[in-house]
Formats: structure tokens, sequence, C-alpha cells
């Protein structure tokens, strides 16, 4: 019998010509697997493809409740985002991803596992970081690395099938290189490979539309929280992933997460991209809004740094790594009284407070004031002045004691 080999397959261009390459090439049973994070109609008609195509089976699983409860919101609650703008869309998917290849792998005894992700982006280092972290014994065959790939465009792949008599629902038009599931979709190619080129948004967005047009009328929305995790959304109480698909219409309607970045990729190079997170882009926000509520300064800016690695963290492909999980750890730890309510208006790509509220605020308006209460003693800013300030008044003096005083008035 036949190795099996099991291809990470999306219904693509590139993992359809995948299927009678490696059976070509390798001679390997060839088993399909999807792995849903929320691609939505993407899925259509995959296991018609698959098989027509060469495939001995495909698997279709659906992962979205296990990757908005436990990749994506790890990542809101820290605060995870990429050079200040990525909401780590594909980057969380991707361990994901890897975690359910190696299942199945075991499940049907295969030797290998395949994907298509090319040798210029980051996929290609979250796919095998992740299978290499699960299953280090597995082979990975990553087809764009493969000697034994010879085709190097979308025009040489389809002519490559026909000549299989491969049926493609595929056109050798140009169009944008995209990627979707729950939480956002990415948009790559054509204008946006010139950072010099407006995006084209019309023909571009897929969640929704462009700020200048959405409604003309702002939209109120509440949300409440428990321990972090978003429960309710306007009154009605859902899963996580149920909400993030409803925050993303609303957010969708009203303009909310286009991000338009040049990022540096893992491997070195700089690329251009346009991202669509409307419902992640409010979520974290609202999270982000309870947070100032009841964190203490000192853990608020802990938290911050451990936001920022776990963001090139995740970025990197590194999610299955004991450095990842100490932060998630972290971040869990923090989030135990951050339970309360927030509400704000969505208006043409903004996202307005008003009013946030919890059972463990730590504002007080007594002390907030200007009126002088029990707590605090106006007085005794002097002597915290005086000693928070020691240190500048003896470098000055040294200075000047010396005859190189730093800052001269003459």
């Amino acid at each position: 019998m036949s190795e099996k080999v099991i291809l990470a397959y999306s219904g693509g261009l590139d993992t359809t010509a995948i299927i009678p390459w490696l059976k070509e090439n390798y001679g390997y049973e060839v088993i399909c697997c999807c792995i849903d994070c929320g691609q939505e109609e993407e899925l259509d008609g995959l296991e018609e493809r698959a098989l027509s195509c060469g495939a001995s089976k495909l698997y279709i699983e659906d992962v979205t409740d296990e990757f908005a409860d436990d990749f994506i919101m790890p990542c809101v609650q820290a605060g995870s985002v990429y050079e200040n703008k990525y909401l780590l869309g594909t980057s969380m998917a991707r361990p994901l991803i890897a975690k359910k290849l190696v299942e199945i792998a075991r499940k049907e005894g295969a030797t290998a596992i395949c994907h298509g992700a090319t040798g210029k982006g980051n996929d290609q280092i979250r796919f095998e970081l992740g299978i290499k972290a699960m299953a280090p014994d597995l082979k990975i065959i990553a087809a764009w690395r493969d000697d034994k790939w010879t085709m190097d465009s979308r025009e040489s792949e389809i002519a490559y099938c026909k000549e299989h008599g491969i049926h493609l629902p595929f056109s050798a038009d140009q169009s944008y290189s995209r990627d979707r599931n729950l939480w956002h979709i990415s948009h790559e190619g054509l204008e946006l490979e010139d950072p010099a080129n407006e995006p084209n948004y019309d023909h571009l967005l897929v969640l929704g539309v462009a700020p200048e047009k959405a409604p003309e009328e702002g939209e109120y929305v509440t949300m409440t929280f428990e321990a972090g995790v978003p429960k309710t959304l306007n009154g009605k109480e859902m899963k996580v992933s149920d909400i993030i698909r409803e925050l993303n219409r609303l957010g969708g309607k009203h303009g909310i997460g286009i991000v338009d970045i040049v990022e540096n990729r893992v491997v070195g190079m700089k690329s251009r991209g346009v991202y669509e997170t409307p419902g992640g882009t409010i979520l974290m926000e609202a999270h982000a809004q309870l947070e100032e509520l009841v964190l203490d300064r000192a853990t608020m800016e802990a938290k911050k740094d451990m936001a920022e690695r776990l963001a090139q963290i995740v970025y990197e492909g590194k999610w299955f790594t004991p450095l990842c999980d100490a932060i998630k750890a972290f971040v869990a730890s923090t989030q135990e009284y951050v339970t309360g309510e927030v509400k704000f208006k969505l208006y043409k790509g903004n996202i307005i407070k008003a009013g946030t509220t919890s059972p463990y605020s730590l504002y007080s308006e007594s002390l907030a004031s200007f009126t002088t209460g029990d707590l605090y003693d106006h007085h005794d800013a002097g002597g915290f002045i005086t000693l928070f300030g020691l240190p500048l008044a003896v470098r000055a003096m040294k200075l000047t004691e010396a005859g190189k005083p730093k800052y001269s008035f003459e």
C-alpha cells in the first residue's frame, strides 16, 4: 500500500495542483484536510473538487469555536497587535491548523504532511514549527520549496491541471491573494504590491465598506465581559464565535477595522497588505476599555510589554513554545477582575466610548476630583515629588560642582 500524506487543503489553485503532483512525484495516497476556521462560502464544493483531483478522502474540520476560545481570546486578552496595526488574523489560525493536521495524520497513520505555502511567506514557518513541536517524526513537504515542483505561476499551475484532466473553476485572470477566517480577511497583490498606490476599496473590501460609505447615523453597541471573556452583545448572551460574527457585521457596516500596512515578514522582506478586521477591532477596543478601569498601573505596564512580545511570538509561528505558554499564563492571571459592561458608538470607522462600568473598577470619583478627601491630602504630594525627583536634583548638583552643568541659561 502507498504511504499516506495529509495535505492542508484550501480548495484553491495551489493545493488543487498539489494533489496530482504528490501522487505523480511521491506515489502517496493523498488525504486532503480543510480546517474550517470560519472561511464561510470558501468551503463550497471542496469535497467534489478534492476527490476529482485524485484525493482519496477529504476531511473538513470545523474548529471555529476552538479558534475563538483558545487562540483568539488569549491574544485579545493580551492586547497583542503586531507592529501596532496587524491583529494577527492569519497568524493565530495557523498553529490550530497545524494541530489538526497532526491529529488527522495520527488517525490515518500518515507519514507526511504537505502544505502549499510559498517560500517567501510567513505561513510556511507557522505550519512547520507547529508540526515540529507536536510530531517531529513526520515528514514535511513544502511543495513550493521542493526541487520537483516546477510550476512558477498561476498560468503554469492551470496548464499542469489541464494536462492531468482536471477541470478548474479558476481562470488565469489575476486577483487579490486573500486569506479569510472568523477573525479577518487579508488582501495582497494587484495595486497593493506598490506602496505608492491607494487601495481600490470599492473592488477590494469583502467584510464591509470604506468609512466614507458608512451610514450617516452612528450605532450604539453594549457588551459585557466576565473574567476577560465577552458574554453578551446588546443584551443577548452568545458564545464568543457568534459575538465575533455579529461584531463583524456591525463593524463592516460602519467601516471599522480596515488597516493598510507595510509589515516586516519573518523571512526578512517587507510586504504590503490590507486587512479587514471589523469585529476583532471592536472586541479588542471594548476589552481594552474595561481593563482601563480594573487593572492597576504596574500590571498594565507589564502587560503592555507582554502584549508586544506575544504578538511577535504568534506572528513568528512559535505558539507551541514554553515562552508562549508562560506569557499566556501571565495574561490569564490578569483577567480575574476584567468583568463589567462596555458601551460605545460605531460611526464612520470610529469606535467612540459611551460609558464603561465594572464592579471591580479602581476608579474613585472622590479621589479623581479636585476636592480633598480622607484618602488623599494635597500636602502629601510635596514630599512625594521631593523623593521622586531626588535623582534629578542630585545629578544637577554634582554636574554643577564639576563645572559641567547640563543646562545653561546664559
